[in-house]
């Protein structure tokens, strides 16, 4: 396989990001040693009195508009959120929305990229990036804001973790680090995974860089490899449990796709040294691991990812009536999309504060991750 070009300046520009940006399951995917295997399973989304609207075009557009979901939100304890997703698509369109889950990343990817899905949702920055590749009619929709309403903290988490009984071994005086899991056994996500494959391997090469490491050595375990065993989860769940049914050493996940399953139970969110704890009402896989305690021992901020859309496919006044409501306070206060503790929903993104909400974003925006090593 032939080797990538290394670069470093990616994943500490990333970091930056904070003060430089002016814009700025019931059951998870199968926790396999591979990527699992190509394979989607459409629902149909209720349709139940979308308000109809006219839209110009010239006939090239479908009437129906097909939302791809990556294996995170293909869980069924997202059933409500993707409906609800659904319905105001709809509602912004007037056309039929039908729903396409996955078992795979690069499933939602070349859905999107070759229009056989309108839109894809809840992407991360790297497999958004991959279907622009593909095709550039892809573009971005929206974008979860952060706190404050705007892209200035529109982050999210990449974790190291390692189960809180094994976290001394990484201890490195009061504080984490990643020096010790050369030789370990890991888990990533899927190699089309933003904070699950992407900015962890950028943060091994940068941190071992006497070691001359590429994307390649990442990608496969052995006795002679930086790693002993590499496994793929499949989704950011399913690189978690790996971790705690004891598959691996050492796991790479988001703090995101994680919170509906697990609580902070000492430290501070998202940072690195904090404890999480498995909820006792989780559901499968995780019911298994009710109890169990996880350790962060690294913690790198991320860009937000995007929902997508197919512009072959289309079209511009479904395109600008999306955005205009998905931006609006209507969908910044639905619970089903924003959910909170006391909502009783579970919806897709924790709401954190009264102005978080849905913003527009532009494509050079994910220019720090494009320019990471791939």
């Amino acid at each position: 396989m032939m080797k990538h070009k290394r670069t470093y300046a990616g994943l500490f520009a990333l970091a930056m990001l904070c003060s430089a940006m002016t814009g700025c399951a019931n059951e998870p995917a199968d926790s396999s040693t591979s990527n699992a295997n190509a394979s989607s399973a459409a629902s149909k989304a209720d349709s139940s009195a979308p308000e109809n609207k006219e839209k110009a075009d010239d006939g090239k557009y479908s009437d129906t508009i097909t939302l791809v979901w990556y294996p995170n939100e293909s869980a069924n304890d997202y059933d409500k959120a993707r409906e609800e997703v659904g319905k105001l698509v709809e509602k912004a369109t007037g056309k039929t929305v039908e729903q396409k889950l996955t078992t795979d990343y690069a499933i939602t990817i070349e859905a999107l990229s070759n229009g056989t899905a309108q839109i894809g949702c809840c992407m991360g920055a790297e497999g958004y990036i991959q279907a622009k590749n593909a095709n550039d009619a892809v573009d971005t929709l929206f974008v979860q804001s952060g706190e404050s309403g705007t892209l200035d903290d529109a982050l999210y988490y990449s974790f190291f973790a390692v189960k809180e009984e094994n976290a001394e071994k990484y201890k490195n005086g009061d504080s984490y680090s990643i020096d010790n899991i050369k030789g370990q056994k890991i888990s990533f996500v899927s190699n089309s995974s933003t904070s699950g494959f992407k900015v962890p391997t950028n943060t091994i090469i940068s941190h071992f860089a006497s070691d001359n490491l590429m994307i390649d050595d990442l990608l496969e375990g052995g006795s002679d490899a930086f790693f002993s065993e590499v496994l793929f989860g499949g989704s950011h769940q399913g690189s978690a449990f790996n971790l705690l049914s004891g598959k691996c050493d050492v796991a790479a996940f988001c703090d995101l796709e994680l919170a509906p399953y697990a609580d902070l139970s000492s430290g501070d969110p998202a940072a690195t040294g904090s404890v999480y704890t498995i909820k006792d009402d989780a559901s499968a896989p995780f019911d298994t691991v009710t109890g169990d305690t996880y350790t962060i021992i690294q913690s790198t901020p991320v860009l937000n990812g995007p929902f997508a859309y197919n512009g072959d496919t289309l079209s511009p006044e479904d395109v600008q009536a999306i955005k205009d409501l998905f931006t609006s306070e209507e969908v910044k206060n639905n619970p089903l999309i924003f959910y909170s503790e006391d909502s009783g929903e579970q919806g897709i993104y924790e709401k954190k504060s009264d102005k978080m909400g849905f913003v527009t974003v532009e494509d050079s925006w994910y220019d720090p991750i494009r320019n990471m090593e791939s």
